[in-house]
């Protein structure tokens, strides 16, 4: 096998803290991974990982050896997009990670346009709500909707998500309509559980920010869960106003305190701090943030 073939098994085994993890991401055998580490140690003269019986970790050389490694690997892919029709197309598999619902309504609807407009392309998509690390699960590039302070990523900005204070119109007509932040601790509020801010919800109101400490009997980790909770009367949320266009429209859902804004949060696209970036995550990127930027309810028009 050739040293760069040796790397790759390298850095994934690494990355995934398992060699059986990282033959199940590459396609290969447990067997075939052990032996090309135990092959790469070899070639290099010094061990890479301490191994047991139950788990591995890289030695002070092996954390070394990945720095590096990934350092070639990245030149390796950008010299060979730079020739032929890689370079006038993009091409390959592009594993995108999105939250549920955004997924759901705002990414798979726009697919078919992208894959159109570049037909080499493969998407295989990872939708889940938690923030997952994007070199563990393999993502080459995801879709954050928060504010970010994670600087080992590279971010762009491509959207941004106005939020709305929201509750069925049954709801709204058994327990009332709150006409001030303060009103809502005499509701049931639904808490999406990955909200940052936690139990505690941020309004700017005419006299500047104003922040809630909510309760209520239901809370989520899925943004899906939110929104079904709403449409079934158990309380009131902050959503995302892309989350009920529909029900809004129609009435079955009731938007309440018009003057007390919830904080908005940015749309990110966000992948792995390298030096090389692929065209096919380039494209993408640059795919969604036209899309999204053309889009009331995911811009700032």
């Amino acid at each position: 096998m050739d040293l760069l073939a040796l790397l790759r098994i390298f850095t994934r085994a690494a990355e995934l803290n398992g060699f059986t993890a990282a033959a199940r991401d590459l396609g290969l055998t447990q067997p075939t991974v052990s032996k090309s580490v135990a092959a790469l140690e070899e070639r290099l003269g010094t061990r890479l990982f301490q191994r047991s019986t139950q788990q591995i970790s890289l030695t002070e050389d092996g954390r070394l050896a990945l720095e590096q490694a990934r350092n070639l690997l990245d030149d390796a892919a950008a010299f060979e997009e730079s020739f032929g029709h890689r370079r006038r197309a993009p091409t390959g598999v592009v594993r995108l990670g999105t939250p549920v619902a955004f997924g759901r309504l705002h990414v798979v609807p726009r697919l078919a346009a992208l894959m159109d407009l570049h037909p080499a392309l493969e998407i295989d998509l990872v939708m889940g709500d938690g923030a997952a690390d994007l070199v563990e699960a393999g993502l080459d590039v995801a879709i954050r909707i928060a504010d970010l302070e994670e600087p080992t990523l590279i971010a762009r900005r491509i959207g941004v998500t106005r939020r709305v204070t929201v509750a069925s119109r049954d709801y709204f007509d058994r327990h009332g309509r709150p006409s001030c932040p303060q009103d809502l601790a005499g509701h049931n509020c639904l808490a999406y559980t990955y909200l940052a801010t936690g139990n505690q919800w941020l309004f700017d109101g005419p006299g500047g920010r104003v922040a809630v400490r909510i309760r209520g009997n239901l809370k989520a980790n899925n943004s899906e869960a939110i929104r079904e909770a709403v449409l079934a009367g158990i309380g009131i949320a902050v959503c995302p106003v892309w989350l009920f266009g529909d029900e809004l429209r129609s009435g079955r859902v009731e938007t309440v305190l018009p003057d007390f804004v919830p904080k908005s949060l940015p749309i990110h696209a966000i992948w792995p701090s390298r030096r090389f970036t692929s065209p096919k995550v380039r494209a993408m990127v640059d795919f969604l943030a036209a899309s999204f930027g053309e889009d009331p309810l995911l811009s700032d028009r």
